[in-house]
């Protein structure tokens, strides 16, 4: 009876699932979007006390992905894109109150042109002190509207100038708006990086890819329970993984590691549909044009989720 019950807790513990959270503005009622404020912020950071959340850093969450270790169900790992002035004024504070570590992917540019919004080169080095620096670009750029070379040099001249200045060489990149297709990941992953978060909300299990992680964003009204109780979904996507030059999204076929024969599709504009699965495969027609510039596409089982944010690349596949 007893190994039974080992056999039980490691089973769980095998699907245990993490999560990646993303701010960005803090008590800057101006962009309602982007912001989240110090009330809000406060709740969040009580309620993972509250639940028995430990908020650990990225770091420690990527070395157990690499060593191949089990992702405990109640990790959560709290980054911040773009060096806002307000985090430095009014966030850092409270992140320091509870002792939570973070990550901040810096929009370099924004720094070195001295841009009002944002923090200065000695502000992002005091903050060093209590979080990690990371990258996230030069020019902030829709990458995907980019070439191969011109997007380049962006990685090229933002990674001098964040050496330069921080001493130090980033480990992990965050893509601007979360945007990005199989051409950009694949320039972004030959810098090195030991890894990649996007914006695809979801979770992390230890499956996951170092290179494609998923974050979900806690801004404007967000669900923080509901985030948690999302679970990530063993999912290899065959497409889409753009949008097409006219917007159309013709099918959908991705294969998942799965018994259930139930399953569903989201998509930005259209909703829920459900789907029958033969084998743990999504495959039907969609058939549609897609509302937005930004397409989340979302394939789930039960609270099991894989998510695609797709957008179109100007150099990419047609």
């Amino acid at each position: 009876m007893k190994s039974f019950w080992l056999l039980v807790c490691f089973s769980m513990m095998m699907w245990a699932d993490a999560h990646i959270f993303v701010y960005h503005r803090f008590n800057d009622a101006r962009h309602p979007s982007t912001n989240t404020s110090l009330e809000a912020l406060r709740k969040e950071f009580d309620y993972f006390k509250m639940h028995g959340y430990e908020v650990i850093p990225l770091e420690r969450l990527v070395r157990a992905l690499y060593n191949k270790e089990n992702i405990p169900d109640h990790w959560v790992v709290l980054t911040i894109d773009d060096n806002y002035k307000s985090f430095y004024e009014h966030g850092l504070a409270l992140f320091k109150e509870y002792n939570y570590p973070f990550s901040m992917f810096v929009y370099v540019g924004a720094t070195e042109n001295n841009y009002g919004d944002f923090m200065s080169w000695e502000q992002l080095r005091e903050t060093a002190k209590y979080g990690a620096l990371e990258f996230h670009s030069f020019n902030h750029p829709h990458m995907h509207e980019l070439s191969d070379a011109d997007l380049k040099k962006d990685f090229e001249v933002g990674l001098e100038l964040f050496e330069k200045h921080l001493g130090m060489k980033p480990r992990y990149f965050s893509y601007p708006f979360g945007e990005f297709s199989p051409r950009v990941k694949a320039i972004a992953s030959s810098y090195g990086f030991e890894a990649i978060v996007n914006q695809n909300m979801g979770a992390v299990a230890s499956f996951s890819d170092p290179m494609d992680l998923d974050r979900s964003a806690l801004v404007g009204k967000s669900d923080l329970a509901g985030f948690l109780k999302y679970k990530a979904l063993e999912a290899t996507w065959i497409e889409p993984l753009t949008l097409m030059e006219n917007g159309a999204l013709t099918s959908l076929h991705v294969k998942t590691q799965t018994s259930a024969s139930k399953g569903g599709i989201y998509i930005s504009g259209y909703g829920y549909e459900a789907l029958n699965l033969s084998e743990g495969v999504f495959q039907t027609n969609i058939n549609k044009i897609a509302i937005k510039e930004r397409t989340r596409v979302m394939i789930s089982v039960g609270n099991k989720i894989s998510t695609k944010l797709l957008v179109k690349d100007n150099y990419g596949t047609k």
